[in-house]
């Protein structure tokens, strides 16, 4: 432990990194199991209601994509890792561009929010009608911002307020993103249904996620998978699984 750091923040990084250690484990294992190369699957960090304190930890440890959902809190966090970075490592100084996390939305995205999340994010996983690809594609242009978006695909017709796209609408989209001046279409996302097999949904993603790259060869992007259904993510051949709770332990209230 080094003099500048506490007793409890020795024991959370160690917690972390324990953590870590089994999530990779599990991410080669099913990567093994599908014959697939484990660099082939990123893994987004989801740091919502954890502190910023966390991201660096989690930095320090090797990773640099996080994922949040609510825009409050994100943009908030995102500018405290930001100001942590820029006053702690004189490398930062000199290279802004070397090390500093990628942050991805992940969350249900108002239009009344998308100027201050492009402010932020890299990459935007939530994108699932036409309006909202206007709104992004007018603020990333006057924010001088280029941001990745993924169309989400609604996987679960009977699921209320989760967010996506429904399937027959996902290629549209994702044409409208390609055509868009300031966005870059990177894939599709989706969460598993509730209550329902991982693996089949996912293997529905997987063809749909086909369909867009056969009219983009850009869109490489498959997010699915999270602490609970990464295995069957992978097998469906995710190059994003988005994981939380595995990685940083229960959540504490939110306040």
């Amino acid at each position: 432990m080094s003099s500048g750091q506490t007793q409890a923040d020795a024991q959370r990084v160690a917690e972390l990194e324990r953590n870590l250690a089994t999530l990779r484990a599990r991410i080669g294992a099913a990567c093994a199991a599908t014959h697939r190369d484990p660099d082939e699957v990123t893994l987004v960090a989801v740091t919502k209601f954890f502190p910023a304190d966390d991201v660096l930890r989690l930095m320090g440890l090797g990773l640099l994509e996080f994922g949040e959902n609510r825009d409050q809190e994100a943009s908030a966090k995102a500018a405290q890792v930001a100001e942590s970075l820029d006053l702690n490592s004189m490398l930062h100084f000199a290279y802004p561009d070397l090390v500093r996390p990628i942050w991805h939305f992940i969350g249900q995205l108002q239009t009344n929010k998308v100027r201050s999340v492009v402010s932020y994010a890299d990459v935007i996983q939530s994108v699932d009608r036409l309006k909202l690809v206007a709104a992004l594609d007018e603020a990333a242009r006057r924010a001088e911002r280029r941001p990745t978006c993924l169309v989400q695909v609604n996987l679960d017709p009977d699921a209320i307020g989760r967010g996506g796209a429904e399937p027959g609408d996902v290629e549209r989209i994702a044409d409208a993103v390609a055509g868009a001046e300031a966005l870059r279409l990177g894939g599709v996302m989706a969460v598993a249904p509730l209550g329902a097999d991982p693996r089949a949904a996912f293997e529905r993603l997987a063809e749909i996620a086909d369909k867009v790259r056969g009219a983009h060869a850009e869109a490489v992007s498959l997010s699915a998978g999270m602490s609970g259904d990464l295995e069957e993510a992978v097998a469906a051949g995710a190059t994003h699984v988005r994981v939380g709770s595995a990685l940083l332990g229960r959540r504490p209230p939110l306040r």
